[in-house]
């Protein structure tokens, strides 16, 4: 018997248990069949391994993992975890190298995760004989690093333990891929900084938060004031079959005071008709060509890939934000802010000006970080409860408004599916 059970008030959705993030057990599981089975998670982007032998250590659910370029070029991903005495061998963050060399007992490894070489694998010759060395029938081919299935689109890295997992373009179904593709559109990508941040909640609560798409207009004073996210933009809500990865889109309307039968969007506590920028070049925002979609000029598409991602376009911000976590009631969360090698030196300062919007001290996602952890105390503190998201109803579906928690029940529709098969 789990110390904390998870009932589901209803057969749907709509009633969340906060049994769901307080639950040590629960969380063993969700790692198991979110991150280490049929799930594609996200590396990384591949101009952070522009070189042969660069590499980048980032993690997969719990576990350490590391991509590198190999002399051949190509992309690889290998669990940081030596085949001999299974040390997590690889510490930096970042940088490059010839091979893997575990410092325990010096195990060597190619780029690619094949054992290259075992100190005295043969043993040591002493006194006119052979002392120790491994058994004869030590095969060197079966002792690599683990090696994972890998995946790349647009320059953006994703890996699966689990080699039977199902095409990286179907894990995504056509309706994300649309928006995927958007953004990574083959351009070459240049990276330009990384924030990085712990959170003290469950990690399912970011994906939450980014598939919430009216507490923008609420809790953050900057996007509400400034018209970049607000209740009466035009906007889009949009799902692939399974639920679990959606796209907000949304298009900037006019910033400042609503007028008319719009002005309730403006009569929210979060919004200071007198805030004023010291700096305007804040709001110097340039619509880009590679925004237009049919007739839409998207300024903003936040697309979240269950259950290990979130890609960013907020304005001329584009940017990845990648979901690490650690135990059931915190998470580490990395972005990535990039930009295209094709950018004018304009459009890199103004895409490095508006990042300052996000990560752990932005003007917007400061808040996040903080509503999340102040509900985590509240799910530790009475897991028998549970949380309602009826807001525009209990079923599942797209929608072209905002006001809503669609995302959120869809996302723990197909939760349901998966951990209670």
């Amino acid at each position: 018997m789990q110390e904390h059970p998870i009932h589901w008030e209803t057969p749907g959705t709509s009633r969340v248990p906060f049994a769901l993030y307080a639950n040590p057990d629960n969380h063993k599981k969700e790692l198991d069949r979110f991150f280490y089975k049929a799930h594609w998670s996200y590396v990384g982007l591949e101009a952070e391994v522009p070189h042969p032998g660069d590499f980048k250590r980032t993690v997969i659910g719990e576990r350490s993992v590391i991509m590198t370029r190999s002399p051949d070029g190509q992309i690889h991903v290998v669990e940081n975890v030596c085949a001999h005495r299974g040390m997590a061998f690889c510490r930096e963050r970042h940088g490059n190298k010839k091979e893997l060399v575990c410092p325990y007992h010096q195990w060597s490894y190619a780029l690619d995760g094949k054992l290259q070489g075992v100190p005295f694998r043969r043993g040591v010759r002493q006194d006119g004989k052979v002392n120790g060395g491994m058994p004869a029938d030590f095969d060197p081919k079966a002792h690599g690093l683990n090696a994972l299935k890998v995946a790349t689109r647009g320059g953006v890295v994703f890996a699966s333990f689990d080699h039977e997992v199902e095409s990286l373009e179907d894990f995504m179904g056509p309706t994300i891929l649309r928006y995927f593709d958007r953004l990574f559109n083959g351009r070459k990508l240049t990276i330009l900084g990384y924030n990085r941040q712990r959170i003290p909640g469950n990690w399912k609560l970011m994906q939450e938060n980014i598939k919430d798409p009216y507490h923008p207009g609420l809790l953050h004073t900057w996007f509400v004031t400034f018209g970049l996210w607000r209740a009466d933009n035009k906007s889009e809500l949009r799902m692939d079959a399974h639920h679990r990865h959606a796209a907000m889109i949304s298009t900037r309307g006019t910033a400042g005071q609503a007028a008319g039968d719009k002005a309730q969007v403006t009569q929210v506590s979060s919004f200071k008709a007198s805030m004023q920028l010291n700096d305007p070049s804040f709001l110097d925002i340039v619509p880009e060509p590679w925004w237009q979609q049919g007739e839409q000029m998207p300024t903003a598409v936040m697309m979240t890939l269950f259950p290990s991602v979130i890609f960013q376009q907020q304005v001329n911000s584009v940017s990845t934000r990648h979901i690490q976590p650690d135990g059931h009631g915190a998470f580490d969360f990395v972005w990535t802010h990039f930009g295209f090698e094709d950018d004018t030196p304009e459009m890199t300062e103004r895409r490095l000006r508006q990042s300052n919007l996000f990560g752990p001290a932005g003007f917007v996602s400061a808040d996040d970080g903080e509503v999340i952890e102040f509900s985590q105390q509240a799910f530790e503190s009475k897991p028998e409860h549970r949380m309602l998201v009826e807001l525009g109803g209990r079923d599942v579906g797209e929608t072209d408004h905002m006001v809503t928690e669609t995302l959120i029940r869809g996302m723990y529709e197909y939760w349901r599916k998966v951990m209670e098969d």
